[in-house]
């Protein structure tokens, strides 16, 4: 009775380490087939962090079309509002500035959306990420600017948030807290936008799904 155990036992396992191995076909995104697994298991949900954190893609649209009706930008919503005084950091050139003192904190709301047009369908999601695009496919952990602490480089959101100054528009709103540490420096990233609608097949997120990607430029200043 015991040695029969004993090879059911073995049995179970087999199957078990077989399945693991011959089942890693299935990814959630593309990059993934391509990277050697780890004891067979190389699945990830990755979006945003497939950009640059879980993979080495360089932007969204290594997995997502850009094939929504969003593309007129000037239409579009993406902000970057300092908690404190309310006010747009936008500048002259459509790029942001996000201002503060060595070791003090600094809040920002991030704000993706739409306006609200007849005849043109609003996003039903959005996604974002902060990243220093250099750093993109080197060791660090961290692909935000260096020695600036941050704790919401990213998100994929669902619209409906409300926010003063946005009553007509199809918007999503987080606020994000950033920190120079001792050597951080003046720095400049990118900031990843995508505005989708639809929910993407598993394996391909151009399937059932429209989306349109934008970037905008977001310089870190530290005031002495």
């Amino acid at each position: 009775m015991k040695k029969k155990i004993l090879v059911l036992s073995s049995l179970f396992l087999i199957a078990t380490i077989l399945s693991i191995f011959y089942q890693g076909e299935i990814y959630y995104h593309p990059e993934f087939g391509k990277l050697p697994s780890s004891f067979g298991i190389n699945q990830a949900s990755a979006y945003p962090p497939g950009v640059g954190i879980l993979t080495n893609s360089r932007n969204c649209l290594s997995c997502h079309a850009n094939n929504g009706p969003w593309k007129d930008d000037a239409n579009n919503i993406i902000d970057i509002i300092d908690k404190e005084s309310r006010k747009s950091l936008k500048q002259a050139d459509g790029s942001f500035l996000i201002e503060t003192k060595r070791y003090e904190a600094k809040t920002v709301y991030t704000v993706i959306g739409r306006k609200n047009i007849e005849g043109i369908i609003a996003p039903g999601k959005t996604a974002w990420i902060y990243i220093d695009t250099s750093s993109i496919g080197k060791s660090s952990l961290s692909k935000f600017a260096p020695n600036w602490e941050v704790n919401l480089q990213l998100s994929c959101r669902i619209t409906g948030d409300k926010m003063l100054n946005y009553e007509q528009s199809t918007i999503t709103s987080l606020p994000m807290t950033i920190r120079p540490l001792s050597t951080a420096k003046d720095e400049s990233i990118t900031l990843q936008v995508m505005l989708s609608k639809g929910n993407a097949e598993k394996n391909n997120a151009n399937n059932s799904m429209l989306g349109n990607y934008f970037e905008r430029v977001v310089k870190l200043k530290i005031t002495e």
